[in-house]
């Protein structure tokens, strides 16, 4: 689960007695007493920062609000944070009594959408108990000994391009390389990619794996050349044409742990939540109807389902 870094309960807590109109720190400091005096009780683990008509709203309730805040707020001062947030729970508490004054929460079409959220709260709240216990670190480690420590990395290929916006700009280029121009001096004359011309055209080294996610045409492209070789065609992509050079292959060194790690608990994650899906569809009668109420001829509950779009914050 995403935490709030930049804003600790401790931090909050110092704020909160720096704001116009607390007590100060000074205040807070009894003069000398005489050795028996009582101590001063501790302040509360979650003190009460406001109340709207006589609802509190907690420390708590604050940094809650304060990890869904954009990064760049989130790097305020805590004192300037504090009174942000503590005002912006008010105005939504007080939107709330209004709403619920006027029984705005009876009205079927808000019911549905409160019903809605609080199902898709409750859904991921089981898929998260099941599976974050399945992507510990110990499984991670696990994994990584198993599929990763000590075994070659994928083939890679050393790769400069130059990107311009048409086929016949690509195809021109192309008639340059074949009578003798140099790749890299019409990478940085030509490329439309701001990176890459500012190096020649170099993208440096690539798997066929990662480029294919993204660029497949590009991956099969460049993989079908050898060291020294440039694509004779122009290759198309959403971002233009390209002409693709290879500079030369290698084996990719086995992977570190923490170069590994992201991927593999990703994997293990989408490896739980489809059994998670499989078991939850198991467990249940399911009849599907085609738009004119007929049953379906496929069948629903098949154990084979994808995960679909479902999306589990493991708190990693």
């Amino acid at each position: 689960m995403h935490r709030f870094p930049a804003v600790s309960a401790l931090a909050l807590a110092a704020a909160l007695f720096a704001l116009p109109g607390a007590p100060s720190a000074l205040a807070q400091t009894p003069p000398a007493a005489p050795a028996a005096a009582p101590a001063a009780a501790p302040a509360p683990a979650d003190p009460v920062l406001a109340t709207v008509n006589g609802q509190p709203i907690h420390l708590s309730d604050v940094q809650a609000a304060g990890a869904n805040l954009p990064a760049q707020l989130q790097q305020l001062p805590p004192q300037e944070l504090l009174p942000l947030i503590v005002n912006q729970l008010i105005d939504r508490k007080a939107l709330l009594i209004a709403a619920q004054a006027e029984d705005l929460q009876k009205d079927p079409q808000v019911a549905a959408a409160m019903q809605n959220a609080a199902n898709e709260k409750l859904e991921n709240a089981y898929v998260q108990q099941k599976v974050a216990p399945q992507v510990t670190d110990t499984a991670v480690q696990a994994a990584y000994k198993a599929n990763y420590a000590g075994k070659p990395g994928a083939e890679q290929i050393d790769v400069r391009q130059i990107l311009v916006k048409t086929q016949a700009q690509a195809q021109a280029i192309i008639t340059e390389l074949n009578h003798g121009a140099n790749f890299a001096k019409l990478a940085t004359k030509n490329s439309i990619d701001p990176n890459g011309a500012s190096t020649g055209g170099e993208l440096g080294w690539i798997s066929q794996d990662q480029m294919s996610q993204a660029l497949p045409a590009f991956a099969t492209a460049a993989f079908a050349l050898k060291t020294g070789q440039y694509t004779k065609t122009p290759v198309q992509s959403r971002f233009g044409w390209h002409v693709i050079l290879c500079e030369g292959r290698r084996t990719a060194p086995p992977q570190s742990f923490d170069d590994a790690k992201g991927q593999i608990s990703q994997q293990l994650a989408d490896a739980a939540i489809k059994s998670t899906l499989a078991s939850a569809r198991s467990k249940v009668t399911i009849q599907v109807f085609n738009a004119d109420g007929t049953p379906a001829n496929s069948p629903a509950n098949s154990s084979g389902s994808e995960s679909g779009g479902t999306n589990v914050n493991l708190g990693q």
